[in-house]
């Protein structure tokens, strides 16, 4: 497998495609989803509503967090996450920005 050459791409490319990395994931996808809704919870709650193991919900979470879309605060001897709403707010602007970008051509093959 090749070497990657992030240094050939602008900051907001090399960010944009972190994101989507820790995104690709139809259980984090779900973690957030869950989030959003309740606005916080703890790990043991994610495993009775997504019914994934503790130690796979941990490691989605790990992802999320270290990339700041998600943040935690410790309660006595559980987990308590949230959205990370500043976070959350440069990463939608970022793909927002991204998906503006488009302007559908004028052909006949598209």
């Amino acid at each position: 497998m090749g070497v990657t050459k992030s240094a050939l791409f602008s900051t907001t490319q090399n960010e944009l495609a972190a994101y989507a990395r820790v995104l690709a994931h139809p259980a984090r996808i779900a973690i957030i989803q869950f989030l959003l809704k309740s606005e916080t919870c703890c790990n043991t709650t994610l495993v009775g509503d997504l019914g994934l193991a503790q130690a796979t919900i941990s490691q989605h979470l790990k992802e999320l967090k270290n990339v700041g879309i998600i943040q935690g605060t410790v309660e006595g001897v559980s987990v308590n996450y949230c959205i990370n709403p500043e976070k959350w707010n440069e990463i939608k602007a970022m793909f927002t920005e991204l998906f503006k970008g488009f302007n559908p051509p004028n052909c006949s093959i598209c």
